[in-house]
């Protein structure tokens, strides 16, 4: 059993180690403790300050290569896309810094942008799915071609969707035909509209631009490093897909690479792979650029995934477009010949 007197002496030995140490720290070790403190404290401040000079530069040579980027952006656009008429579908909200972007630099390629739609939440809300496969008996009808028998309702409402926005009047070209009014219609109305369009909708287009919603700023802790599953996205890329399948050419601009990713999701599939065409990071000015760029050979039959990740070119490569035919296409009998549904026989 340990006694009081070994508690005393436990004590005074630790008193006298410690007033050893002040006397060491204070007397003899004074100086070579004092000066390596320094010198250490001196190194980590000569450190910083080299890292953050070195930091400066590498912003400031970042800022010149998006300054030149953006400068040269209008002649490499220049006639990319000239005469086309293009809709922007926003897969949810997108940042405005973004959206105004896209729309400049298909403008500079000599698009015409003639519809703006977005998706609510309601296009995806799981709670929501029997409205939905309610609407998707009224469009039906509306829909040339069809989807597939059995398709299932992501993919009738996005064909919807994009027959709405691409549906030319084949007698006045320049003019939406009476089915598409009606497809944006009851996609946009009603008290849980699955659409909402910033204009109404007078011209089809040609080809579409699809943009990925941006990231939600804040997330609950529990799900912040939870991605999106297969599930959650098949609503989104049944859109990709229908603007690819029902136009002249679509393209996803696309956010940052990583998890929930709709750029990942499709180069995970080689049949969506090899089918749409994606643009990653359409933050940076070099992706802006790319948009109509990749649309422009995607249009020419080719297919591409563009950006500076895994599996992704860095720019496409030019193409030379033929001139939009938008012939009137006569009634049925009357022996005027037909043109092409959209002005691109590829």
């Amino acid at each position: 059993m340990i006694d009081f007197r070994y508690h005393v002496v436990s004590l005074i030995s630790v008193f006298l180690a410690l007033a050893v140490g002040i006397a060491l720290g204070a007397g003899p070790l004074k100086e070579t403790i004092g000066d390596t403190l320094t010198g250490q404290v001196q190194q980590l401040r000569t450190e910083k300050d080299t890292l953050r000079t070195e930091l400066d530069a590498t912003s400031r040579d970042l800022k010149d290569s998006q300054d030149y980027i953006d400068a040269a952006g209008p002649q490499l656009l220049d006639g990319a896309l000239k005469d086309r008429r293009v809709a922007v579908v926003a897969l949810g909200t997108v940042d405005d810094a973004v959206a105004t972007a896209v729309d400049d630099r298909l403008g500079q390629a000599g698009a015409t942008v003639t519809a703006h739609a977005t998706l609510t939440d309601a296009w995806s809300d799981p709670d929501q799915r029997s409205f939905r496969q309610a609407l998707v008996g009224n469009v039906t009808q509306f829909l040339d071609p069809a989807p597939a028998q059995g398709s299932d309702v992501e993919t009738e409402l996005a064909a919807a969707l994009v027959q709405g926005l691409t549906g030319a009047d084949p007698a006045s070209p320049d003019k939406l035909s009476q089915d598409a009014t009606y497809l944006l219609e009851i996609l946009s109305t009603g008290d849980s509209p699955l659409v909402t369009l910033a204009d109404p909708v007078k011209t089809g287009a040609d080809a579409v631009v699809v943009v990925a919603a941006s990231p939600k700023s804040q997330q609950p802790a529990a799900t912040a490093t939870a991605g999106p599953t297969e599930d959650d996205l098949a609503p989104s890329l049944s859109v990709v897909e229908a603007a690819q399948k029902y136009s002249s050419g679509a393209v996803l601009a696309d956010g940052e690479r990583g998890s929930g990713s709709l750029t990942d999701a499709i180069l995970d599939d080689d049949d969506l792979a090899a089918s749409l065409t994606t643009v990653s990071s359409s933050a940076d000015v070099s992706s802006q650029v790319n948009v109509p760029l990749a649309l422009a050979a995607r249009i020419a039959g080719t297919n591409g995934h563009y950006g500076f990740g895994s599996e992704e070119t860095p720019i496409p490569a030019p193409v030379q477009l033929p001139p939009v035919d938008r012939t009137p296409v006569a009634p049925s009998g009357s022996g005027q010949e037909q043109g092409g549904k959209n002005g691109d026989n590829g």
